[in-house]
């Protein structure tokens, strides 16, 4: 194919996605073409039908919003943005998944790296590295905008408040799972971005006054979409189910995270039921999921709680086993679950006001602290019928982290007498 072509690909969502000479020359990478056996949205297919979208094509959704975003950043703005900054967008957009995992985020949560640090084998080395080099395309600028570690003007659309990767999930999740919870007026705010001056006499990538409005849709689809369809309460017990799978093979030495990081989601439950001892990988494949013993919103507890319940993976699965004996349910039996995304409505993005003068945003994250909380919820999992006084596991997931550990090394009882 001659470098001066380009090819259109139908979309859903943006209907007619261009791929540039440069994307075209990445896009059949074999680390770009796993992607397509990669779900966006993990287990959330049992809840929502429609949910099977892939992430190769929310790659090709933020690649091409980033295009938009860049040629309305020129007409906007009438600055002429440099041809190299403009393709590392592009690509590090195309490429930003690149490293993830089979199931969304959920092997994060069960403690293994991040999907942005794995980023770093498929740029660095191997076929996509070769042909990243052959359009000189620089493995560190990539890396680097992709991790949110880059100080260039444009990198917000690739990792920030108003990031392109943002404005396809939401929109596309919303569009596939059928609920009206995700709607954003893209079109606004990529027509409300512009330039303003950053620290060290650069230029940020920034939001006029005739933004707010759809930012502020943004922020609350992103709340809504996080309450009815990313932490529903049947999506989190699956996930709470696959975790503990997946970290009893890593443990039993059946699998190892390196391999992990380069699977697809089918051939993970593949290896996940060939080597199914107690019968949880069939239960998730067949949709028996562990029912709710406790469902508590995080506005019924106080307003600061500890984090190990989301952050420490290997105390909380010594605490399940733990409650587990404690409550006489079978072994592995009892999930608890307090999912966190500390930030995740967090808006960091200077306003240009119509006198010209640039400000920071401060109403909103007031607002976004207020959504984060109401998102989330506590939960207890068991795979037979249990009785449960909250009260008892309020009282335990409240207590520092070192106590917790404390209880669990010296065998004393974790929940109060009732």
């Amino acid at each position: 194919m001659r470098p001066s072509q380009f090819e259109v690909v139908r979309d859903p969502l943006w209907n007619n996605i261009r791929l540039d000479p440069e994307a075209l020359a990445v896009v059949d990478a074999p680390a770009v073409q796993r992607l397509r056996y990669v779900r966006q949205l993990g287990h959330a297919f049992l809840v929502y039908p429609g949910a099977t979208h892939s992430r190769f094509e929310h790659a090709l959704g933020a690649y091409h919003l980033a295009r938009r975003a860049l040629a309305q950043l020129e007409e906007t703005t009438g600055a002429r943005l440099d041809a190299g900054d403009a393709l590392a967008v592009r690509l590090a957009a195309l490429l930003h998944d690149i490293g993830h995992y089979p199931f969304s985020h959920a092997l994060e949560e069960a403690g293994l790296p991040h999907h942005e640090a794995l980023a770093e084998r498929h740029l660095a080395s191997g076929d996509l590295a070769t042909r990243l080099a052959q359009i000189g395309a620089r493995c560190e600028t990539l890396l680097a905008l992709i991790q949110g570690r880059s100080r260039a003007p444009l990198a917000g659309l690739v990792s920030g408040s108003l990031d392109v990767d943002k404005l396809d999930y939401l929109s596309r999740d919303a569009w596939m799972c059928g609920v009206p919870y995700g709607v954003i007026d893209v079109d606004r705010l990529l027509t409300s971005l512009t330039l303003a001056p950053g620290t060290g006499g650069g230029t940020t990538l920034a939001l006029t006054e005739k933004g707010l409005a759809p930012l502020e849709s943004l922020l609350f689809a992103k709340y809504q979409m996080y309450r009815t369809v990313y932490w529903h309460h049947a999506v989190r017990s699956a996930t709470a189910m696959f975790k503990r799978l997946v970290r009893q093979a890593i443990a039993g030495g059946r699998l190892r995270a390196e391999e992990i990081a380069l699977a697809t989601d089918d051939a993970l439950i593949h290896e996940l039921l060939h080597a199914d001892v107690a019968g949880l990988a069939r239960r998730l494949r067949e949709r028996q999921l562990a029912k709710r013993a406790l469902d508590l919103p995080a506005t019924d507890l106080p307003a600061t709680t500890p984090s190990w319940p989301a952050t420490d993976p290997d105390l909380v699965e010594r605490v399940e086993d733990r409650l587990a004996a404690e409550l006489g349910v079978q072994p592995g039996g009892l999930y608890l679950d307090f999912p966190a995304k500390d930030g995740m409505l967090d808006v960091d993005v200077p306003l240009v006001k119509r006198n010209g003068t640039v400000e920071r945003l401060t109403g909103l994250p007031r607002v976004a602290a207020e959504l984060y909380r109401a998102a989330r919820s506590l939960r207890v999992f068991v795979l037979e019928s249990v009785a449960l006084e909250p009260k008892r596991i309020v009282e335990l997931v409240m207590l520092p982290r070192e106590e917790v550990a404390r209880r669990v090394e010296t065998g004393r009882a974790l929940l109060s007498r009732g």
